[in-house]
């Protein structure tokens, strides 16, 4: 098998459904694989979508995972990891459309590529817009800094104090880069039985940049390779965050400080570091307090 994707279903079906019919609604000239791992959703949706696809897994196109207990977004993408043997792995979030050939495209970079470990596209919004997260520098301490005082807001386009969504650089180039988003990393997977399986301490934000830092660390490429385009459906039709996400995104930063940089700093940094991502997530949750829910 060349090609395996794997999709998380979590209470998504109508998203889950459009993106799965817009891999196998295009005629690929590779062989693939596709796994839905449903995380516990108890809405119908798993239902749905099996008598949707019930050819597709009739076929073993499609297979599905139901998952016993939603235990984050890296739990979900390991339970299919562990059954995979292909050459690369796709993780594809639910609430993505492939745009014409980006599969074919980043699976023959990849091939020409073997120093490459992970490759990602050119995320768009639906607006037309770049999915910053998608090319992304490690948060390492001055970045994070950077960030957190608006300097990267203020000047996007300069590479110091916008170093962490490289915003100076080509949309549409091709170079390598720190991390990708975990809405669409392709990973050869001889990287994947180097580093191992995600990190499942994290829940759902962060799991795509430690991968990331262990793969470059491991001595392998991360690629952006804006020549193949998907959209991204991302966030909801709703302002207002639950609380969880915005919890679990400082969360996440916590544990990936602690596990990739803590050993590299003082104390005082770290202590100044903790104080800074409590803070920050502290004031995110008060706003969001305020914040109107969708309609």
């Amino acid at each position: 098998m060349e090609l395996s994707i794997i999709i998380v279903n979590y209470r998504t079906y109508d998203l889950t459904k459009q993106t799965l019919e817009s891999v196998i609604n295009k005629n690929h000239p590779f062989e693939f694989e596709i796994y839905v791992v449903d995380s516990n959703s108890q809405d119908g949706s798993l239902e749905k979508l099996q008598n949707d696809f019930h050819d597709e897994i009739k076929n073993k196109l499609i297979k599905f995972i139901p998952s016993p207990e939603n235990r984050g977004f890296a739990y979900a993408n390991n339970l299919a990891l562990k059954q995979i043997s292909s050459r690369y792995v796709l993780l594809l979030n639910s609430d993505t459309i492939i745009v014409d050939n980006c599969l074919e495209k980043c699976l023959e970079y990849l091939e020409n590529h073997s120093e490459v470990g992970a490759l990602g596209c050119k995320v768009v919004l639906p607006d037309g817009t770049l999915d910053k997260a998608c090319r992304r520098s490690f948060p390492n301490v001055s970045v994070s800094f950077y960030r957190m005082i608006g300097l990267s807001r203020i000047f996007p386009n300069s590479p110091r104090f916008g170093k962490y969504n490289l915003c100076y650089l080509d949309d549409d180039g091709v170079y390598p880069i720190d991390c990708l988003v975990g809405a669409f990393m392709m990973v050869n997977s001889e990287a994947i039985k180097e580093i191992g399986l995600l990190d499942e301490t994290f829940f759902m934000y962060g799991e795509d940049i430690d991968w990331c830092y262990r793969i470059k660390e491991a001595g392998w490429q991360i690629i952006y390779y804006g020549a193949a385009e998907i959209i991204h459906y991302k966030g909801s039709s709703s302002q207002k965050q639950k609380s969880k996400l915005i919890y679990e995104f400082y969360r996440a930063m916590y544990i990936f400080y602690n596990k990739h940089y803590k050993k590299k700093h003082s104390i005082l940094t770290t202590a100044l570091t903790y104080v800074g991502i409590g803070l920050i997530c502290g004031i995110k949750l008060f706003l969001n307090i305020f914040k109107k829910s969708g309609q």
